[in-house]
């Protein structure tokens, strides 16, 4: 009986994280769909940080996004080369670079967020209010 509950156990992991998986697919296929910039997520969340905390190092950034350093620049070179960041170097240590978002990088973070609202409700209005504030701490809650 003890090694039924523990295949059950097991294959249900697989099937959580299976379905979590498919939900984050869909959600960002249907996102790239919908906002078509030659962006992912993540240079959005990079936008979104530098509007929200102002200019700011690579390796902050990297540690508060849960990114390497390497992505972060390897994420940031196409932000620059399509002027929605700026790099700028210290004036007092040369080898610390500061990136900041441009008005231009503020109007696409504008864009994809609109569509990600759209995206939300679209996707979450089969859910209840409680049960979209439910979601939303279990996922906090196991990212813990």
């Amino acid at each position: 009986m003890e090694s039924e509950e523990f295949h059950v156990q097991e294959e249900t992991i697989f099937e959580i994280i299976h379905n979590m998986d498919k939900m984050t697919n869909n959600l960002i296929i249907q996102w790239n769909k919908g906002f078509n910039k030659g962006l992912g997520v993540t240079h959005v969340l990079i936008l979104g940080h530098l509007k929200v905390n102002g200019k700011s190092r690579p390796s902050d950034m990297a540690k508060a996004l849960g990114l390497t350093p390497p992505t972060v620049t390897h994420l940031t070179e196409k932000l620059v080369k399509m002027e929605l960041i700026t790099r700028s170097i210290d004036e007092n240590d040369r080898r610390i670079i500061y990136l900041e978002i441009t008005y231009a990088g503020e109007m696409i973070l504008k864009e994809a967020n609109e569509s990600g609202q759209l995206l939300r409700k679209k996707i979450f209005e089969k859910l209840t209010d409680e049960e979209r504030q439910q979601m939303l701490q279990i996922y906090k809650k196991l990212n813990k």
